[in-house]
């Protein structure tokens, strides 16, 4: 490809040669002497347009030009023209390669992408307005950029056009010109102009105090936007972290909530959807490579099947035997948790285990310059949205809800009627621990996925239950958003240790004055 590139450069060279405007000096002073003589040439072409300078400057980063005492020559294999006509040359033993240091470098990517603005393709100025961005263009470019500006249509690229600007004016050395762009950039809510603000008022950069007073305000209101976006990154921070929570306490909400079983298992039934994602995506990845973005849409049934089947197994060898007895479901089903999780390192190894992102799930939506909504925690919102319509739904609507509700408030006169209350419990605890697989499968797109998964996340799911209320599902929602957003506000304040400690106080204040939590159960069980 860098040989074609090289080829199509020199055909142009060749095709424009009658009307190439480049002359052999402008060639010679932007490819010999010194970076400074070298920096100012370049800009002087670049500030008149000539036609011919990005095929030249092209070379020059191709390392595709020599010097002879004579000529400056473009070389590819055996193909060699003079730079300033286009015309055929021969290489001689005495030719020189032209050596460009970092900054020269710098400068010839900047002088391309200023000329790059002036293409008729959105997406190709975009392109060049981001290189820029990279290269921290000057003086020598502001003509180019000016120009661009003045003729640009897109408005989001006008307003980038113009930060750039102000971005070159500020250091001019006219103070009234530092003074305009002072006061242009204040307009900006991006970290980069934040950072060149701050620059500009080190002391004895600025000595002008008109402008330094400009400048004082200017990075005022840029603080002020950067601060707009940091907060509301926190929020959104705290909803993610919130509906990993919900998801994660759905599960708990059925076992623990309606059907009264502290099951400590209940992270490693998450773990176990999180590998079960895992194992999916590497069959795709060997069996359907083509179809690997798609591995996601297997992993959520395949996640929740294989936590339910194992929920299932568990409620009938062992749970069964334990309702209406909270001490020793809690003790059996914590050292079920150990034996999931050894059975887990042996299979699969101590190590954690990756699981990627499918494409559509990479990047994110920027909503400000210093705010970017990541895909996956986005789709984690959705999801768990989802999962609580369909719960919600379940529970409400269908007969197994019913049966569910029957069951919970009273067992006996369910099974008076002829309800077979241990098929519904079979069925109710395999419901909570298939969730708890769905979880899982959420939380392998924003984690790591190990052994130790589950325990990072139990006690702060059994929190969110207690003191959403047992058995509702909308305190339950609300407790996980509220405590979701709570942890990221206290943790950008005190740490992440002690942001847990607070919490943990606020839940244990907050139960000691209502203890049925933020909605109470409603109900003759209530009542009694």
């Amino acid at each position: 490809m860098r040989g074609l590139r090289h080829l199509l450069l020199i055909g142009v060279l060749c095709a424009v040669s009658s009307a190439h405007a480049l002359t052999a000096p402008q060639t010679r002073a932007i490819a010999e002497g010194d970076t400074d003589a070298r920096v100012a040439a370049l800009g002087a072409a670049a500030a008149a347009a000539e036609p011919g300078l990005a095929t030249f400057v092209q070379a020059l980063l191709d390392d595709a030009v020599k010097l002879t005492p004579t000529q400056v020559l473009v070389v590819e294999g055996d193909k060699v023209v003079e730079a300033a006509t286009g015309a055929p040359a021969t290489l001689s033993t005495d030719a020189e390669d032209v050596v460009n240091n970092n900054r020269m470098r710098g400068a010839l990517q900047a002088t391309l992408a200023s000329l790059r603005l002036q293409s008729s393709e959105r997406s190709a100025r975009a392109a060049a307005i981001d290189e820029l961005g990279k290269q921290a263009a000057d003086e020598a470019q502001l003509p180019l950029i000016e120009q661009a500006w003045a003729a640009e249509s897109d408005a989001a690229l006008k307003a980038q056009l113009g930060r750039m600007r102000a971005g070159v004016l500020v250091a001019a050395g006219d103070p009234l010109k530092r003074l305009e762009a002072a006061q242009a950039l204040g307009d900006s809510g991006e970290p980069a102009v934040k950072a060149l603000l701050l620059e500009r008022l080190a002391e004895g950069v600025e000595p002008d105090a008109q402008v330094r007073a400009a400048l004082r305000q200017s990075l005022e209101q840029v603080s002020r936007r950067m601060a707009w976006g940091e907060r509301l990154g926190v929020v959104f921070t705290g909803i993610s972290l919130g509906s990993i929570l919900l998801l994660v306490a759905l599960g708990l909400a059925i076992t623990y909530g309606l059907m009264g079983v502290i099951n400590m298992a209940h992270g490693e039934l998450m773990m176990i959807g999180a590998y079960a994602t895992y194992v999916v995506q590497n069959l795709f990845r060997a069996h359907a490579p083509a179809a690997f973005d798609y591995y996601l849409w297997a992993a959520v049934p395949a996640s929740f099947a294989v936590a339910a089947l194992v929920g299932a197994l568990l409620e009938r060898s062992v749970i069964r035997w334990l309702y209406g007895r909270p001490l020793e479901t809690l003790l059996a089903t914590w050292g079920i948790s150990l034996v999931l999780m050894q059975s887990v390192r042996s299979l699969f190894g101590a190590q954690n285990v990756p699981v990627e992102n499918p494409a559509w799930l990479s990047g994110g939506v920027a909503v400000m310059s210093n705010l970017t909504l990541p895909f996956n925690r986005i789709a984690i919102i959705a999801f768990a949205l989802l999962v609580l319509a369909g719960v919600a739904l379940l529970i409400a609507r269908t007969r197994l809800g019913l049966f569910v509700r029957s069951v919970t408030q009273n067992r006996r006169m369910a099974a008076c009627v002829g309800v077979n209350t241990a098929r519904v419990d079979t069925c109710a605890f395999s419901l909570g621990a298939g969730i708890a697989g769905l979880a899982g499968c959420a939380l392998a797109q924003v984690g790591n996925v190990g052994p130790d998964l589950g325990q990072n996340y139990i006690v702060d799911s059994f929190m969110v239950v207690v003191l959403g209320g047992v058995g509702q599902l909308a305190g339950t929602v609300l407790a996980a958003l509220g405590l979701g957003v709570l942890n990221k506000v206290l943790e950008g304040w005190a740490g992440a240790v002690l942001a847990k400690i607070m919490v943990l106080v606020v839940i244990v204040v907050f139960i000691q004055k209502r203890p049925q939590g933020l909605f109470a159960m409603k109900g003759r069980s209530a009542e009694a």
